[in-house]
C-alpha cells in the first residue's frame, strides 16, 4: 500500500515537473518568436515603399493570371455568346465608298459644347438651317459673325455660341452686373452658365480679355425678329390644395429651365416668402457657403419632389408637414447668387422638369 502512494506521488511529481519544464520551453520559444518578429517588423519599417512597386508589380500580374485562368470558365457560363474574331465578316455593310446618296447631312454630336465652336459652311447651308442644326437662333448666329440680310457662302467659317445668347469680351471695369445689364439678361445667368469662369468664385471677378457667354442675352439696339417678353409670376397669395402645383413666389422669371440650368429663377427685390408647390413633407432644410445656400427639399409623396434655394430665412424643418400654399422660407441671396430671387426646382422620380410644365 505505502508503495502504490509512494508511486502516486512520484508520478505527481514528475508530471508537474513536465509541465513546468514545458511551460518554461514555450515561453521562452514565444519570447524568441516576438524578438524576431520585432525583428522583422523593425526591418520592413525601415524598407517601406522601397519594395511598394514591385509587390503592386507582382499583384496584377498575379491578378491577370487569375483572369486568364477563370475566363474558359465563365464564357462556359456565357454558351452562345463566345465570338470567334476569325469568323466576322471582313466587309461590314455599314461602310461603303459609292457616293450615289443624295441625302447627305452633317451630323452634328450631341456632346453639350463648352464654348464657342467653329462651323465651315456647306453647300445648302442658310443662317436658319445651321441654327437648328446646333439649336441656337438664328440672331445668335447673326451676332457673333456680323451677318446682315442672312448672307453666307460656302467654306465660310462662322463661330456658334453653346447656347442662345451673345459673347462678350471682358473690358476694364466689365463686372457680371454691368455684362447682363448691357444685354438685357441677369447676371444669375451668367453665373449659372458651367463654362464661364471667374478669377474669385466668391465675388465673379472677371479677368481682362476673357470671353464670356451671356445666355438669352440680347445685342444693345438690335430688334429682335421676335419681341422677348418678361413673364410675371400670378400671386401665390393663400390657395386652397387642389393636387396642383402652384407658384412658389412672386415676382419676375430671370432664367428658364435648361440642360445647365434645371429649375427657374423667380426675382423679386421686396423679397417675399416663399410657398410650398403642394403638401408634403420637408426631407431638407439647411444651409451652404455656396450652390443652393440655405435651401428646402420637400417631397410630395407621389414621386414628385420640390427644391427652393438661395433662402435668406428658413420656416420649416427636416420632418415638417407643410400644406400647399404654406410659407416655407424668405427669399435670400444666399449660395451661389448674385441677387435676391428663388431657384426652384421640380422632379420626377429623380429626374428634373421644367417648372412651367407642372405651375399652374
Amino acid at each position: 500500500m505505502e508503495e502504490i502512494i509512494l508511486f502516486t506521488d512520484e508520478l505527481k511529481l514528475f508530471f508537474k515537473e513536465l509541465g513546468f519544464f514545458i511551460t518554461k520551453k514555450l515561453h521562452l520559444s514565444l519570447l524568441r518568436f516576438e524578438e524576431g518578429k520585432g525583428v522583422f517588423v523593425t526591418a520592413l519599417y525601415k524598407q517601406r515603399g522601397k519594395l511598394a512597386r514591385k509587390l503592386m508589380h507582382t499583384g496584377m500580374a498575379g491578378l491577370a493570371g487569375v483572369g486568364m485562368m477563370i475566363a474558359p470558365v465563365i464564357a462556359q457560363e456565357f454558351p452562345g455568346r463566345s465570338v470567334n474574331p476569325w469568323e466576322i465578316d471582313s466587309n461590314p455593310s455599314v461602310l461603303s465608298a459609292t457616293t450615289e446618296s443624295s441625302g447627305i447631312e452633317t451630323i452634328v454630336s450631341e456632346k453639350v459644347r463648352d464654348g464657342i465652336k467653329l462651323y465651315k459652311v456647306e453647300e445648302g447651308d442658310t443662317v436658319a438651317s445651321i441654327a437648328k442644326k446646333f439649336s441656337v437662333d438664328t440672331e445668335t448666329i447673326r451676332w457673333q459673325n456680323n451677318i446682315t440680310k442672312d448672307k453666307i457662302k460656302v467654306g465660310q467659317t462662322l463661330e456658334i455660341l453653346p447656347v442662345i445668347g451673345i459673347a462678350h469680351k471682358v473690358a476694364k471695369g466689365d463686372t457680371v452686373y454691368s455684362i447682363a445689364k448691357k444685354y438685357d439678361s441677369s447676371a444669375q445667368a451668367v453665373v449659372d452658365f458651367p463654362f464661364n469662369t471667374f478669377s474669385n468664385d466668391e465675388t465673379f471677378e472677371l479677368a481682362i480679355g476673357q470671353i464670356v457667354i451671356v445666355p438669352d442675352g440680347v445685342k444693345p439696339a438690335e430688334t429682335v425678329a421676335l419681341p422677348r417678353i418678361r413673364q410675371i409670376t400670378p400671386d401665390a397669395g393663400s390657395v386652397v390644395a387642389s393636387g396642383n402645383f402652384v407658384w412658389p413666389a412672386n415676382g419676375t422669371i430671370s432664367q428658364n429651365f435648361s440642360w445647365y440650368h434645371p429649375g427657374l429663377d423667380i426675382a423679386n427685390r421686396a423679397a417675399p416668402n416663399v410657398l410650398a408647390a403642394d403638401s408634403g413633407v420637408v426631407t431638407y432644410a439647411g444651409c451652404l457657403n455656396w450652390g443652393y445656400g440655405c435651401h428646402v427639399r420637400i417631397d410630395h409623396g407621389n414621386g414628385y419632389s420640390t427644391l427652393y434655394a438661395h433662402f435668406q430665412q428658413i420656416y420649416v424643418t427636416v420632418g415638417q408637414t407643410v400644406g400647399r400654399g404654406s410659407a416655407v422660407g424668405k427669399m435670400g441671396s444666399t449660395g451661389r447668387s448674385t441677387g435676391t430671387h428663388l431657384h426652384f426646382e421640380v422632379a420626377k422620380n429623380g429626374v428634373k422638369l421644367s417648372p412651367l410644365s407642372v405651375l399652374k
